[in-house]
């Protein structure tokens, strides 16, 4: 079981969506009243997978993909192994331009998504 909200961690990623800006793990546990450790880390990695399956279930794109590694600034590696990259077809490595081209698309997809509403 998570530590965190999965409506809490949803309206951070949201109102990061609106703004056009992804957070790093650090900033997003900021907000939610944490300091940054990385069993903190792994749990919130939890409660993420939480809140994208909730996105999906009501039409709109996930947001896990707006928390990134402060040193690269690309989700970490629970994403990638967790089912992000699959659902979209990227079979490529996690870091480099590969990786951040298809990133920065799907964050495209999420600023766009919640600017409109």
């Amino acid at each position: 079981m998570s530590a965190f909200d999965p409506d809490d961690v949803t309206a951070v990623l949201i109102g990061a969506a609106r703004s056009g800006t992804a957070l790093t793990y650090s900033e997003v546990l900021g907000a939610l009243g944490h300091h940054f450790s990385r069993p903190k880390m792994r749990q919130l990695c939890k409660t993420l997978d939480a809140v994208d399956e909730a996105q999906r279930g009501h039409g709109a794109p996930a947001l896990a993909v707006l928390v990134v590694r402060q040193s690269d600034g690309l989700p970490g590696q629970g994403w990638w192994v967790g089912g992000g990259p699959a659902r979209g077809g990227y079979t490529g490595a996690w870091e480099g331009p590969d990786a951040r081209a298809y990133v920065t698309q799907l964050q495209a997809v999420v600023f766009a998504w919640w600017k409109e509403r």
